[in-house]
Order: structure tokens, then C-alpha cells, then sequence
């Protein structure tokens, strides 16, 4: 008898940190990496007798998140006390909203090579942060220690439907918010930090099934690899359990990236164990039609519809334009170059190319390349007059890069143009045939490929100058002749 086929069924739960100088309910300071407990204060310590004042702008990021995923904005959302007792949750509870969120009811739907895919929102909700435990010491003399500047910071959490239906779509859709909530400055992105991270509920089911399997809960996963192996390894021992005549418990479980395992954490048979109740010291959160229509106008334009455009508008494959329209800033230092060289294909290609690269090198952004959109053109500029070899453009760019200086300039001051002068790049021809009598007899024999070898001799020999479309011609035209 054949094993039983297993789909799994996930949703998420991405807690991301608000791009606010100041915390959800006080003053204090949200700027990561300080000294331990020096960003504190009665109300984000849950000290008697210390009342919370809700951040405006946390709630306007809030909106602007909700809009961005097509959710509606609530005209009114209410603040709950999630009750749990935990070290590092100075209060004894988390000011969460439960019942009443600030937005719900959206979607993000988008295309890839796998077909088109959407992925409902629950809820859009704010709420603060706990503090941060930090463990020492070995077994037998093992201690904690707290640090509560975390405590308080400003988040929401984005909840969506169980309809992802594979690990590695759970991961790519990660991708996706992520690419969304930075280019709309709700959040920074910074996953090594903890300021976005992910907590996923997976259940497995037969094939073809539509009631839903027992679900388990993988806490804390601040990279798209952890989720996705976490996800793969949960599926294969559900799946396992389920093969062995097992039963699934509804538990939450942490990932451990050192032993590509999932371990219990602890029971979750209840899962309405948090014992909600609404905030008595803050007041329900209304919001206006004026203003979530002027959040709506101040949205930048989404990663989604700056690939559709740039498709459009400069007709770039969907690779291409995807891989632009990652961030604004990309989509504007391409679009800043194509005014200039007026060559889109080309300009595509050295964004996605040579720019890319160095900028993964250096682990920069755009704005710290040190090149500017308008230089970059110019140098596309002079390899589509001729006046330079695109091999010889790339170590030119390799100069210009963090020095400011022109193409022109470099290319002038190392006598770096292009030799497109048929009778000088001939005699460069004839020797290097001379040189290599092998390759000329291999492509002679019929070995298209020993030709591209001649070429780069010709190239090796010209420092790159040489033009290779006409050095192509000449060996072609001296090896047939």
C-alpha cells in the first residue's frame, strides 16, 4: 500500500518594528544597540502608577501598512492587555489589540514564474514589544540576564490567511512584505536586528482534502532560509508522525539553525489562553475618512507596480525589472542613467550587473556607491558610440567607483578608447594567428568556440580597446580566406 500524500497548509504571523524615533506609549528612545536598560522608563518598566500615551505616529504607520496591503482602515480600534507571564514582559502583559484592530481584510497578489499568487491579510494590528533575555553561562551555572530597552517599542503585527501553500512560498512572500514595508518606510528591514521577524503556523493534510490538519507554531524566525527550513523540516515530521499512525499536538516549537531540528517549547492544546481584556488607560483609537485618504496619497509607489511599470514603460524583462524595482532607490538611479545614456537595455544591465555586484561586495546600498546615476550613463553613453570596449568600461567603472571621477577622464588619462581602426586592429589579428596555430587549426577542423578564444587573445593583446565585433570580422574573414 502506497504512503498517503501530505499538502501543507501555512499562514503568518510578521511582527514588524515601527520606524518611530520614540516608543508606542512614552518617550523613551527605540534606537537599537544602546546600553543595556538606559532607554527605559515608568511606563515601559509597567511601574505602578505610570499611564501609557499612544504614539500618533506609530498609528500612522499603522494605516499606512494597513493601505498598503489592501486592508481597511477601522475607524475605530481599541487596545487589549494580552495577558502572559514572562521575564522579560515587564507588566505581566503585552497592550496588544485583540478584537477591535486598526485595519483587516486585505490581500497581496502577485505574478512569479510558479503563476500568480494571493495571500489574504487577517489583520494589520498595533502593539509593543516585549524586552529582550539574554542567556549566559553553562550547564549548572546557567544565569539571565534582562534588558528591557526593547520593552515598549512600537509594532504591528500582519497576520494572514493559511493560504501558503509550500515553504518556499512562505519564504518568498516574506520577501515580498519585507520589500513592501521598507519601500513605504514603515520598517527597516534590519531582520539581524529583530526589527522584522516571523512566527508561522503549519498543519499538513492529505492531498485533495479541504479540512484543515492540527496546526504547530515555529516561533522567532528572522530569516527568510530559517523560515523556509524550518517550514521543510515541520512538514517532513508532521508528515512522518502522520505515516506512523501518530497524532499531531498543537504546541509551539523554536528552530535550531545548528541542528536543523525543531524542538518543543511548550503545549498550546488551548490556544486561547491569553485572557484579553481591553486597556483601561488608553482610550479607543479613532481614524478619520481625511485621515486615511492623506496616508493613502503620501504612498509611495509598491515594489509590484514599479516592475509593472518599468515592463512597460522601458520594456525590460520581468527579471529584470523585478530585480530594479526591489527598492525606490534602484528604480530611480536606473531611471536617472536612462535619461542620460537614452539606452534602457543597457542601463538595465548594468544595474542588475556590475552595479549589483559591487553593491553586494561592499554590502552598501545605492546612495553609498559613490557614482552618480547621471555618470553612469555617460559611461554607457561612450561604450553604444563606440568610443569605448564594454570590456574596458568595466575597469573604468571599477575607477569611477568611490572616486567621483568621469569616464572620460579615466579614459583619456589611460588611454583606454576604443581602436576601431581596421588596419591597426589587423596587424594585432595577424600575430595573435601567428601565435596560436592550434586554435586556428581547431577552428579550421569546424570548432566554432576556438574563435571566441582568438577574439580574447585580441582583446588581451588591445588592453581591451580593441572592438570586438570588428576583430570577430577580421579573424573570421583572415581564417576563411
Amino acid at each position: 500500500m502506497s504512503e498517503r500524500v501530505f499538502e501543507p497548509v501555512i499562514g503568518l504571523e510578521i511582527h514588524a518594528q515601527l520606524l518611530t524615533s520614540t516608543k508606542i506609549f512614552c518617550g523613551c528612545a527605540t534606537r537599537f544597540g544602546a546600553v543595556p536598560n538606559t532607554h527605559v522608563c515608568p511606563v515601559c518598566l509597567g511601574l505602578p502608577g505610570a499611564l501609557p500615551v499612544l504614539n500618533r505616529h506609530a498609528v500612522e504607520l499603522g494605516i499606512r501598512a494597513g493601505l498598503a496591503m489592501g486592508c481597511t482602515v477601522q475607524p475605530r480600534s481599541v487596545f487589549a492587555r494580552k495577558n502572559y507571564f514572562y521575564p522579560d514582559l515587564p507588566k505581566g502583559y503585552q497592550i496588544s489589540q485583540y478584537d477591535q484592530p486598526l485595519a483587516t481584510d486585505g490581500e497581496l497578489r502577485y505574478d512569479d514564474e510558479s503563476g500568480t499568487h494571493v495571500i489574504g491579510i487577517i489583520r494589520v494590528h498595533l502593539e509593543e514589544d516585549a524586552g529582550k533575555s539574554l542567556h549566559a553561562g553553562t550547564d549548572g551555572d546557567r544565569y539571565t540576564y534582562l534588558d528591557f530597552n526593547r520593552s515598549g517599542v512600537p509594532l504591528i503585527e500582519v497576520v494572514t490567511q493559511p493560504d501558503l501553500r509550500s515553504p518556499t512560498e512562505a519564504a518568498d512572500f516574506f520577501a515580498r512584505l519585507r520589500d513592501i514595508l521598507t519601500s513605504i518606510g514603515v520598517n527597516d528591514g534590519n531582520m539581524e536586528e529583530g526589527s522584522l521577524r516571523c512566527d508561522a503556523n503549519i498543519s499538513i493534510r492529505p492531498a485533495g482534502q479541504s479540512t484543515l490538519g492540527v496546526k504547530v507554531e515555529v516561533k522567532n524566525l528572522n530569516s527568510f532560509r530559517f523560515l523556509q527550513r524550518a517550514l521543510e523540516h515541520e512538514q517532513q515530521r508532521q508528515t512522518a508522525v502522520l505515516q506512523d499512525g501518530g497524532r499531531i499536538v498543537q504546541e509551539t516549537r523554536q528552530w535550531d539553525e545548528a541542528t536543523s531540528w525543531t524542538a518543543s517549547m511548550r503545549s498550546k492544546e488551548e490556544a486561547h489562553d491569553y485572557r484579553y481584556f481591553p486597556e483601561p488607560d488608553l482610550p479607543p483609537v479613532d481614524v478619520t475618512e481625511d485621515w486615511v485618504a492623506e496616508v493613502r496619497a503620501a504612498l509611495p509607489e509598491l515594489p509590484d507596480a514599479r516592475k509593472q511599470r518599468l515592463m512597460r514603460d522601458y520594456e525590460l524583462s520581468g527579471a529584470d525589472a523585478g530585480q530594479l524595482a526591489d527598492s525606490s532607490e534602484l528604480t530611480h538611479f536606473f531611471e536617472r542613467a536612462t535619461v542620460v545614456t537614452g539606452n534602457a537595455k543597457s542601463a538595465s544591465n548594468w544595474m542588475t550587473g556590475e552595479v549589483t555586484r559591487r553593491l553586494k561586495v561592499d554590502g552598501v546600498g545605492i546612495d553609498a556607491i559613490g557614482v552618480t546615476p547621471e555618470a553612469l550613463g555617460r559611461l554607457i553613453r561612450m561604450i553604444d558610440s563606440g568610443a569605448l570596449s564594454g570590456s574596458a568600461a568595466k575597469g573604468v567603472f571599477e575607477q569611477m567607483y568611490g572616486t567621483a571621477q568621469e569616464a572620460a577622464d579615466i579614459v583619456e588619462a589611460e588611454g583606454l578608447s576604443q581602436i576601431g581602426d581596421e588596419n591597426e586592429l589587423q596587424s594585432v589579428v595577424g600575430r595573435v594567428i601567428a601565435e596560436h596555430e592550434d586554435a586556428v587549426e581547431r577552428f579550421r577542423a569546424g570548432n566554432e568556440g576556438s574563435l571566441g578564444f582568438l577574439v580574447g587573445q585580441v582583446l588581451r593583446a588591445t588592453r581591451g580597446r580593441a572592438n570586438p565585433k570588428l576583430v570577430n570580422r577580421l579573424l573570421r574573414r583572415s581564417l576563411e580566406g
